[in-house]
Parts: structure tokens; sequence; C-alpha cells
């Protein structure tokens, strides 16, 4: 009897503990790594418009400081009209001054012309002279973020809003691969007597060289312009152009993993446009820099699957590198306690290409949706849950039942999972 008690006591301690044990695990499993950005990509041909290559071009994500291509637009819009001169000196406000940099350090009283500040927005991508040209033009800058919605649907892109001029992070400036493109287009043909300040490689203020954070037109022939951007909520995005053999081509990435990562995926889709690839890759999982982008190698083992939706290994997770994040919101709570989980797989490139392939097939279901990566380390390796969060239950299972019809697999995860 006594050995019996003993026994008892000693299994239903080691199940507490065993319980405990699974609790803590699933826990450390369930915690989210920092969000992705939301990948989009597309290449035109500049003169016709004909699409070469898109992946969730119509997504609509922060277009960060690429934001100043609209205000550069609309610079040269009053330039032409007479409204403003290229040596005409702006004055500084405080509010100007006050910017987050990136900016040129501006104090209230100092002026300076209209062509420093398109030099600085080019180069330095400054902030504070974002808001001198905005105030210069719309008196404030709100009312100057309403001119550039304005104009922005007069060239037809219907899935964009501007905020502010810097593109500074704001929960309700958005756009689009495809409308960027548009823009871009814009800027080259409608502008084209202007389009030069975007090849700048550096702009020399009050004795201080600013470089150009467009550093693949250094590397990459024939690109000359247009602008780079980067906040934490939208990853690493470039707009770019190339021009070879006599042939000018546009390209727009969104939610880069690195500065290096965005231009040398940038490359790579330009390359496979000019030689006429009309299925570019989506993704090339490197953060190595490139020499040229012609001695490029790309990965030519098959990426193998290890769970098509769920996976029942329980382990550690080590967090990933912070790519970007939607600011201090938690990406399981950033619009809806739901997600969906399109895939499981140990190759991070193919993780995130099952999340991009979903945003796609999903149509605007998921526009509001924070892809997300959660890498769990196992007894066979590191495993990557591909997901996308921030929904709320019944767009959820509309998402995976349009997926599924597609035929993508897809798991709806209600918020005790996550």
């Amino acid at each position: 009897m006594a050995f019996t008690a003993i026994w008892r006591r000693s299994t239903a301690q080691s199940r507490k503990l065993a319980t405990a044990v699974a609790m803590v695990a699933l826990v450390t499993i369930a915690t989210p790594v920092a969000a992705l950005a939301k990948y989009a990509s597309i290449i035109i041909d500049a003169k016709t418009g004909e699409v070469l290559h898109e992946a969730s071009a119509d997504t609509r994500n922060f277009p960060a400081s690429m934001t100043k291509m609209m205000t550069l637009h609309l610079v040269f819009d009053a330039v032409n009209a007479g409204k403003i001169r290229l040596n005409q000196q702006l004055p500084v406000s405080r509010h100007a001054s006050n910017m987050e940099p990136s900016k040129l350090g501006l104090v209230p009283g100092d002026s300076i012309t209209t062509e420093q500040c398109i030099q600085a927005l080019v180069t330095k991508s400054a902030n504070d002279c974002a808001v001198v040209l905005a105030e210069a033009l719309g008196g404030t800058e709100q009312n100057f973020a309403r001119m550039m919605t304005d104009r922005a649907r007069q060239l037809g892109m219907t899935r964009t809003t501007f905020r502010n001029a810097s593109g500074l992070p704001n929960a309700g400036q958005l756009s689009t691969a495809r409308d960027f493109a548009r823009l871009a287009q814009s800027l080259i043909y409608d502008h084209a007597q202007y389009y030069s300040y975007f090849s700048a490689s550096s702009f020399t203020y009050k004795g201080v060289v600013h470089r150009n954070h467009n550093r693949l037109m250094a590397r990459y022939e024939g690109m000359d312009g247009l602008k780079t951007g980067y906040i934490r909520a939208s990853g690493f995005n470039l707009a770019a152009s190339a021009v070879r053999d006599g042939r000018r081509l546009i390209g727009i990435v969104y939610g880069g993993q690195t500065g290096t990562w965005r231009d040398n995926h940038m490359a790579d889709l330009l390359d496979d446009a000019f030689m006429g690839r009309r299925e570019a890759p989506m993704l090339v999982a490197s953060n190595q820099s490139k020499p040229k982008a012609k001695a490029r190698t790309k990965p030519t083992a098959p990426e193998t699957m290890v769970a098509a939706v769920s996976d029942s290994i329980i382990g550690t997770a080590n967090a990933a590198p912070a790519v970007a994040s939607a600011g201090s919101v938690p990406a399981s709570r950033a619009n809806g306690n739901w997600a969906i989980q399109v895939g499981a797989f140990n190759d991070k490139a193919q993780s995130q290409r099952a999340v991009n392939q979903a945003t796609q097939k999903a149509g605007t279901l998921l526009d509001s949706a924070t892809p997300h990566l959660m890498e769990v380390s196992t007894a066979k390796g590191t495993l990557y849950r591909a997901r996308l969060v921030g929904l709320d239950e019944r767009t959820a299972r509309r998402a995976c039942a349009q997926l599924s019809k597609s035929g993508q697999n897809c798991l709806t995860l209600p918020p005790a999972s996550l």
C-alpha cells in the first residue's frame, strides 16, 4: 500500500512537471518574432507601361521616404507653372526644423533655396526640407498632403493616400507598387527636364557632403534614379529606373529585409526583365552584397517543405533578426486577434514566398494583414511558420476559404493559438 501511494504521488508530480514543461514550451514557441513588412514588387516598361513582373503590386504599403517623389512632383509642377523659382529663398519654420532625421539640421529663421531642397530630398532624404517645400506650396504640411493625394488621383494612383510630405510614419499614408510605378513614369516623362536631379551622387550644403542613399546606382549598369525609403513598418523600399540598349525600365520594391537585400533583389528583377524573363524570382534569400549585378548566383537546390500548413514539433523559438514592425503594436493585435498560416518550411525564403503568394491570391482580403514569420528551433533544424496576422475572425476565415479554392493550403488561427 505504501509503495502504491508513493508511486501514485510520484506519477502525479511527474505529470504536473511534464504539463508545466509543455506549457512553457508552447508559450516559448508562440512568442512572435518581429513582423515582416509587406513585400511587393513590380517592373514595367517605362515607355509603354507594360508589366514585366509583379508580386502583390496592388497591396497597400507604407511608402516611407519614397513619398518625397510626390513632393518633388508637385514642386516641379509649381516651377513649371511659375508659382515658385528654383533660386527662390524659402523660409524655415519651427515645424520644419523639428522633423525627425534624416534632415539637414535647418533651424527656424534660416532660408534655403528651392533647388537646394530638391537636391537634399533626392540625396539626403531630408525631412526638414520636405516640410519647407510643403509649406511654401501648401501653406501647411497638412494642406500640402491633400494636394499630394489630389495629384495622385490625377495620375491614376487610385490606392494612394498621403498624410505628410516626408514619408515619416503615419497609419494613413499608404500606396502600392503599381501606383508608385505610375508616379515614377510621370516624373521621368512629364518632368523630363528635372529628372537628372535623381541621378546626383551627392549634394553639398554648408560644406557638408551628403551622399545619395541609392547605393545601387553606383553598381547597376544603366540605373539613373529614383528614390529609397525606410521606416520600421515598411522595411526597405526602392523606386528605381534603368536604361539598357535604349530601353528604360522602372522597378518598385517594398518590404526589403535589409538595404542590401532590397538592392540585390531589385538588380535581379531588372536583370530578368531586361533579358526577357517574364517570371522573375519573387525572393532571393541573400543578404550578401554582390559587386556586379551580372555576377550573382541563384540557389539551384530544391527547397524542401517541412509541413504544408501546421506542425506539431515542440521546441524553443529563436528570435529572427528584426526586419520591420508595425510600430509598437504587437503583430497579433495590429488590426485583430486572428491570423492565418499558409505553410511551415525549413527554408526562410520559401516561407516568405508562401506569404507573398497568399497576399496575391487573396485579393484585397489581406491588405490589412501583417506578414509574419515565426522562427522555431526543432530537433530537425529551424522551422519557419508563414503567417499573416492582425485579422478579425471573419476576414481570416474568408481569406482561408479563398486561398483553399485557389489551391493554397491555409489554416485559421484563433487568438488562443498565437
